[in-house]
């Protein structure tokens, strides 16, 4: 990685952004620390996916009927997501313990974290599959679609400890010799 480029005379500074998703979120902010040099700005990105809101209005729309709107679980769900997302993003932020810009956002998880990478220099994401096994299970769908779309270059890391070489499928037997 390297330092802030110059140009016109103006510095300007990477960006890096750390997607922020529960169970996983530690180990990306601990890359940030040792990977982004000291003059990056760096963003912690959370994205409440738009699912479970969608789900109680629903419930709400089609058992209750119409009703009063403070009453509809859909919305209090949504309270409580971006309540959760912002503890979330308070707690990587003093993991961190450096200046970094927060940003919650709500959609189609996949989508909203490529479209936050649109200009970065660097998108840190967690591994997020079958972490027992080295391989392409490691990530899941929303972080596969994340890696195989991002607008630049990522760093893939593993929330603990990576599996041992073991996991490895034994090589191909070689081709059959021909005449």
């Amino acid at each position: 990685m390297g330092k802030s480029l110059r140009e016109a005379g103006r510095i300007i500074r990477m960006a890096i952004v750390v997607w922020i998703a529960e169970g996983t979120w530690p180990a990306c902010v601990d890359a940030a620390r040792v990977h982004a040099p000291e003059e990056a700005d760096i963003a912690l990105l959370h994205v409440t996916g738009q699912e479970v809101a969608g789900v109680g209005h629903g419930a709400f729309a089609g058992l209750l009927g119409r009703g009063r709107a403070e009453r509809d679980p859909g919305i209090q769900m949504e309270h409580l997501a971006a309540d959760s997302a912002r503890q979330l993003l308070q707690k990587a932020a003093d993991r961190l313990d450096r200046p970094c810009t927060r940003i919650e956002r709500t959609g189609r998880v996949e989508r909203e974290v490529v479209a936050a990478a649109q200009g970065a220099g660097l998108l840190i994401v967690a591994r997020d599959g079958d972490r027992s096994h080295l391989g392409p299970k490691s990530l899941g769908p929303t972080s596969r679609f994340v890696v195989d779309h991002a607008p630049c270059p990522v760093l893939l890391v593993w929330p603990e400890h990576a599996p041992g070489l073991s996991g490895i499928p034994p090589s191909p037997p070689p081709p059959p010799h021909h005449r």
